[in-house]
């Protein structure tokens, strides 16, 4: 117990003890000890007490930054170190608060001045206490490794002390603190044990609020260690538990955001740094924002907003410069650069910015990967201004140690004596070049001299390396990240093989460049033979981009051909054309505003609905009328010139970009004809070779809610299918349908999220089935049909292989799915399903299944994709002769 000063009344005793167990409270019920330190600092006021004056205003402090209000956490400790006459130890205490506050004001710096200001006033084991928030204002600064040491001092001093509730909060903080050091290091494991014993401290101490603030890195830490699903469920846990927390949420997100962006993800950073940002300038953590804000300006550059881009990063910038966080702003910079060379033409001047940031990154050791890669992209810019000397210098200070390294150092040699204080410096640096940067340069290097077989070696060996360093990985989604990493080599690869290989090169190119693009899809290249062998009588059609043209490799039992099919643009805007049209004519009466299947249409009326044409009746499928011109235009420009190689055969086709939301039954010569849409050849090949249903097949379906002839749809489906059975449409149920069933049926509304894959949906009785909730089932079944609209729909951010809900479905095992590209109504769907499943049930293929049903329907919206050509339904009544049957 504390003893009484000499001169302290009783009366002020009380109200000190009263303050000192608000501020124990600020962190267990926030709303309570504010209310309590405004009672108390009034009375404090009325008995002149400066001590518990200062105590409560640090009460009221803690407990406002607890429920996100800074500025007012900010103010109350201002108040609190120029009280007049309060002890020096308590305003030195109420300084100690003010450096967390100050930190996440966005003034690090200044922070550690504050600190610096109090130290000598405090007692070892509140210096202990100090130390642990000046690791956040070092964290921030970059000085991660001080940070380190502040924490190391400060837990070795607080597990010694006596274990009061201030103690064991300050105890289990600084392990929090460092953790998150660990995390801005990379240090994963070191991250997740010193959280996780954050956690149990405080789940032991009962600070609730404590245990919810280290759940919510979790998220973060679990996308790095590579558990994407396992991080969206800690994601939506932490959500709940730091509701009525704005801006300790909203950091959360930010957090979360930034690993997702580290994993590929930029879609799905940007979804949740768009709740972030606004959430943070209303609490005003100003340095969270800058940071989110550059994470986001990032993010908009990745998903294709350029203009966006700059305006965030620049003024991500300001708010950086301000808070003298100077070693944030080449990265800011960097951003701002990317997005003028999207949007200028290259010059000679903006090639020396780039040059000059790539140097500023050079000087933190912690950007040093991104210092190699921007330097590759001016080496390729120097190329466009025909500067080349300039191109061979930033190669240079790329490949030095590679180059060094194979011309003449015997392992274990030692190099500095024989260079210069400077050329050990820049080959200190080589030596962290990533390897896909590296080999790139390489790659470019021998390019430049025309020695193409050398450029594709060194290609090759980067890819090598990049998989060396996956396999040791146990974990199948760290595999994926760390594999991701070649993609841009690979695509160099690509375009070498491209401009100066044969067919058969350019499909091994093509299948490389998929295979890092989105390894989930295509784990490695396909062998040609073996896809050869898998095609029997159809033929495979892999589209290719060449810059701002398009190639087809088709793949048949006898040949491998490469076509040139012309230029993207026109492929790009007939397809808008098309979408547009079908889209349209799905809705009959032109309301094209999206919305759910089954939804009613608001019909035009006068002038309005004068304004829109109607097709006279000339006996073909309305879709069909209303997408004539457009998808005659796209057959003219996609299948023509391979016309002759693939004939009347079967399809397998894998897109690129735009085409794959093209529903492909809509052009002409492919109504009627099987065609499976596959994110790969190797892909394909994969999910042709999973274990054929040899028994009895086993049929699941679950009608989802706001579908007004669902009921229906899953009843017919049912009746087709002996001994199937309905599920309820809840996520478990659903869940566990997925992977026992054989063939899954879900007559639920779908939503697609093009910037966000992985927040794709169903709608489900008790929620949203999310597409990351996919993501831990250890199987799928075989045959996935999904009868809403867009469920289909596929983006593809780096151009690789698809993503969104019919591509998770696929890499979790399934072999086939069937999902719609386009709004369809709840009847057009119920006639397309019916008659599906009559065939499916009749022994025939789901893309033979598929082909005939949508021409007889008219509903031309709906793609097979993986492998379609496979039957799934086995032991089951029905015969072929069921084809020229019309669905009531």
């Amino acid at each position: 117990m504390r003893h009484q000063p000499p001169g302290r009344s009783p009366d002020t005793a009380l109200l000190v003890r009263a303050a000192e167990m608000a501020v124990l409270r600020s962190v267990v019920d926030p709303g309570q000890a504010l209310d309590a330190g405004r009672t108390i600092l009034k009375a404090a006021v009325a008995a002149g007490s400066a001590e518990a004056e200062v105590v409560a205003l640090r009460a009221m402090a803690l407990a406002a930054r607890e429920l996100g209000d800074l500025p007012g956490a900010e103010e109350y400790l201002r108040q609190a170190v120029h009280t007049v006459g309060a002890p020096a130890e308590r305003r030195a205490q109420a300084r100690l608060s003010l450096v967390t506050v100050r930190t996440e004001r966005g003034h690090p710096l200044q922070a550690l001045r504050v600190a610096a200001l109090a130290w000598a006033y405090l007692s070892p084991l509140d210096r202990a206490k100090l130390d642990t928030q000046r690791a956040v204002a070092l964290a921030h600064l970059g000085r991660y490794q001080e940070a380190i040491a502040s924490c190391d001092r400060a837990l070795q001093a607080l597990a010694a002390a006596p274990g009061t509730v201030d103690d064991r909060r300050f105890l289990a903080g600084g392990l929090l603190n460092r953790g998150l050091v660990h995390a801005y290091r990379g240090d994963w494991d070191d991250a997740m044990r010193d959280i996780s014993t954050c956690q149990e401290i405080a789940r032991h101490a009962g600070l609730r609020h404590l245990t919810r603030l280290a759940a919510a890195n979790l998220p973060f830490l679990a996308v790095r260690r590579g558990d994407v699903g396992g991080a969206f469920t800690h994601y939506r846990a932490a959500e709940d538990t730091l509701f009525g927390f704005p801006e300790r949420l909203a950091t959360m997100r930010a957090d979360f955001a930034a690993a997702l962006l580290a994993a590929h993800l930029p879609g799905e950073a940007r979804a949740l740094l768009s709740l972030a940002v606004p959430d943070l300038e209303r609490t005003g953590a100003h340095v969270a924002l800058a940071e989110a804000r550059l994470k986001l300006a990032q993010v908009e550059l990745l998903t294709g907003d350029p203009h966006e881009a700059m305006a965030v990063a620049e003024r991500a910038m300001r708010e950086l410069s301000a808070q003298d966080r100077r070693t944030w702003l080449p990265l800011a910079h960097e951003v701002v650069l990317r997005a003028r060379l999207a949007l200028e033409p290259p010059t000679s001047a903006l090639l020396a910015e780039l040059v000059t940031c790539a140097t500023e990154l050079e000087k933190d050791t912690a950007h040093l990967a991104e210092a190699a890669a921007l330097r590759l992209v001016a080496a390729e810019i120097a190329l466009a201004v025909d500067d080349h000397p300039a191109a061979s210098a930033q190669l240079a200070r790329l490949t030095a140690h590679a180059r060094r390294c194979e011309r003449w150092t015997p392992a274990g040699t030692r190099l500095t004596p024989l260079l210069s204080d400077s050329d050990t410096s820049r080959l200190a640096q080589a030596s962290q070049v990533p390897a896909p940067v590296r080999q790139h340069a390489l790659a470019l290097e021998a390019a430049l001299q025309e020695d193409v077989p050398a450029a594709f070696r060194a290609v090759r060996e980067g890819l090598a390396e990049v998989g060396d360093r996956a396999d040791a990985f146990d974990d199948p989604s760290l595999r994926a990240h760390a594999v991701r990493a070649g993609e841009r080599l690979a695509a160099f690869g690509l375009r070498l093989a491209v401009r100066d290989g044969g067919a058969e090169e350019v499909f091994e190119w093509a299948e490389r460049w998929r295979a890092v693009a989105v390894p989930a899809h295509a784990c490695s290249p396909a062998v040609l033979d073996q896809v050869r062998a898998a095609l029997g009588r159809a033929a495979l059609v892999e589209f290719v981009p060449d810059g701002e043209s398009l190639v087809a490799v088709v793949v048949t039992g006898e040949r491998v051909t490469l076509r040139r099919l012309g230029a993207l643009l026109p492929v790009t805007e007939a397809l808008i054309r098309l979408r547009y049209s079908l889209r349209r004519s799905t809705l009959r009466d032109g309301f094209l505003t999206e919305r759910p299947a089954g939804e009613t249409a608001e019909r035009p009326t006068g002038s309005e609905a004068a304004g829109h044409p109607t097709a006279e009746d000339d006996g073909r499928p309305i879709s069909v009328r209303h997408t004539a011109e457009p998808a005659a235009e796209l057959e003219r420009l996609l299948l023509r010139p391979i016309d002759a190689e693939i004939g009347d055969r079967p399809l397998v086709l894998v897109p690129t970009g735009v085409l794959h939301t093209l529903p492909w039954a809509t052009l002409p010569a492919l109504r009627e004809r099987p065609v499976s849409v596959a994110a790969s050849a190797a892909a394909w090949l994969g999910a042709t070779r999973r274990a054929p249903v040899t028994e009895p097949t086993t049929v699941i379906a679950a009608v989802g809610p706001g579908l007004a002839h669902a009921r229906e749809e899953v009843e017919r489906v049912l009746a087709c299918h002996p001994h199937a059975r309905e599920v309820p449409a809840r996520t478990g149920p659903v869940l566990a349908a997925l992977e026992s069933a054989d063939v899954l049926h879900l007559a639920a509304h779908g939503v697609f999220h093009a910037r966000s894959p992985l927040l794709s949906s169903i709608t489900l009785d008790d929620g949203p089935l999310m597409a990351y909730d996919l993501l831990g089932m250890s199987q799928a079944a075989r045959l996935v049909v999904l009868s809403s609209c867009d469920s289909g729909m596929a983006r593809t951010p780096t151009d690789g292989a698809p993503l969104g809900l019919a591509g998770t479905f696929l890499a979790r095992g399934a072999a086939c799915v069937v999902a719609g590209l386009v709004p369809v109504r709840d009847e057009d769907a119920l006639a397309l399903m019916t008659r599906f499943h009559e065939l499916l049930a009749a022994g025939h293929p789901p893309a033979t299944a598929l082909a005939d049903a949508s021409a007889k329907t008219g509903v031309l919206g709906f793609v097979c994709f993986g492998a379609g050509d496979q039957p799934v339904a086995t032991g089951l009544e029905g015969s072929a002769t069921q084809l020229d049957h019309e669905p009531t």
